[in-house]
């Protein structure tokens, strides 16, 4: 006996036509995200690829000789009259001793003495000089000190630069990356981790291999902390009020429609602001970590004034009807029962706009940012002095070094876009962490 058309135990053309559709959407669901994991692996591969590079660096060991005639004329040892030595004393000094080792090795090689000399970057001939002015005993004797190789001697060791494109290289020479290698073989030449991509400052164009993120980064926690500092306090206090005090009218209608409009707007909106108000207006230095972290701090305002209504809007509404109901005033059962339980999503609407603010370039670039900072700021005895000196972020440093010509400079972008995302992702999983650890589920 056959079942009846509308049977439980039987399927209906609607219902397999139904089921086909959900198989179908699950599987485009499915595709989706493998696309868009896909996509993501490409994008880690190419960066990761372009800039682990910046993390190691070449470095020459050299006993380089420091005679008396020429670097302490005086004999006093006296680092203010040693110090009007400029570095085109100590140049020499340092091309004798690559010949020296190229000698020492036994490397013949058809090479003028000018091109084997310019396998040391220019940065090393600076590096020394400090080293002797910091310790002036040093002159009249040796000194083994391992310097900087040339950004395309460094570029062949890590891969970057070939005998077929050394060839057609003015700054080089297949001779000479065959010398740097015999080098290499002595262990006069060694390629290793490079810690001064985080701590230098940035180099000129000529010297890549130089070139560190230390300024970019210092500058970016200062304009964290600026941001920190005012938006939370400031973006937590209008929620509160928007939330839990303030009267339902035009007017909040109007202020909570705009605050969601300002979270829309473009970032470099917020650099056109920053610009006619801080610099122009307020007089504030141009590119100091103060003006930018204020123009984050108004791009953040409006994502954590959202994140921590959201927080607020998730505490069930008996906790404050317990609270009212027991006597508890209405600031009460704000601060002593509300605010604490929706402490975890404030926490991580926090982070997810510093995390925003941390990778933002078109704002800072309005701000004058771009500056080149080749020293570290000298002022810390004085908070405002600190604040107020030029400076620059990880992502204008980014988009600095992507504007140079040397290819080098391309290597240290995508290192520096490593570190961006290390910095993003640490926030991120922070936030994840604390939403964990402090939520309460109903």
């Amino acid at each position: 006996m056959s079942e009846p058309a509308n049977s439980l135990l039987a399927q209906g053309a609607r219902t397999r036509r139904r089921r086909a559709s959900e198989a179908r959407f699950r599987a485009c669901g499915l595709a989706a995200i493998g696309i868009a994991a896909l996509a993501l692996i490409v994008l880690l591969t190419s960066v990761i690829s372009s800039g682990v590079g910046a993390f190691k660096q070449t470095y020459i060991t050299l006993e380089i000789a420091l005679p008396e005639a020429k670097l302490d004329k005086t004999g006093q040892r006296d680092p203010a009259q040693m110090a009007k030595v400029t570095t085109f004393g100590y140049a020499p000094l340092l091309g004798d001793a690559l010949l020296a080792q190229v000698d020492a090795v036994g490397i013949t090689t058809p090479l003028p003495t000018k091109e084997i000399a310019g396998m040391i970057s220019k940065e090393a001939v600076a590096t020394l000089r400090d080293h002797v002015l910091a310790n002036p005993g040093l002159v009249g004797g040796t000194v083994t000190l391992d310097v900087l190789a040339d950004g395309r001697i460094d570029g062949y060791f890590k891969g970057r630069v070939t005998m077929q494109s050394a060839a057609l290289d003015g700054n080089t020479s297949p001779e000479a990356l065959r010398v740097a290698q015999a080098l290499a073989d002595a262990g006069v030449i060694e390629t290793r981790l490079n810690w001064r991509f985080l701590t230098a400052p940035d180099a000129s164009d000529q010297r890549p291999e130089a070139a560190g993120l230390g300024v970019a980064i210092l500058g970016s926690l200062y304009m964290m902390a600026v941001v920190l500092v005012l938006a939370l306090p400031i973006g937590v206090a209008a929620s509160i009020y928007l939330e839990e005090f303030a009267p339902r009218n035009r007017i909040s209608d109007l202020i909570e429609v705009n605050i969601s409009n300002l979270a829309a707007v473009p970032s470099i909106v917020y650099g056109i602001l920053g610009l006619a108000i801080f610099i122009n207006f307020a007089g504030l230095r141009q590119s100091s970590p103060l003006v930018g972290g204020l123009v984050l701090t108004l791009m953040t305002l409006p994502t954590i004034i959202i994140s921590t209504r959201a927080a607020l809007k998730s505490v069930p509404p008996s906790i404050r009807d317990a609270a009212l109901g027991v006597g508890a005033s209405k600031m009460q059962s704000v601060f002593h029962h509300i605010l604490p339980l929706a402490a975890p999503g404030i926490l991580t609407g926090t982070i997810i706009g510093l995390a925003q603010a941390l990778g933002e370039t078109a704002p800072l670039l309005l701000i004058g940012m771009v500056a080149f900072v080749r020293e570290y700021p000298a002022a810390y005895s004085d908070a405002a002095d600190l604040f107020g000196e030029a400076a620059t972020a990880l992502p204008v440093q980014v988009f600095n070094w992507t504007q140079r010509a040397d290819p080098g400079f391309a290597e240290r972008a995508s290192g520096a876009i490593i570190t961006l995302l290390i910095f993003l992702a640490v926030m991120n999983i922070a936030a994840v962490l604390l939403r964990r650890r402090f939520e309460r589920r109903w």
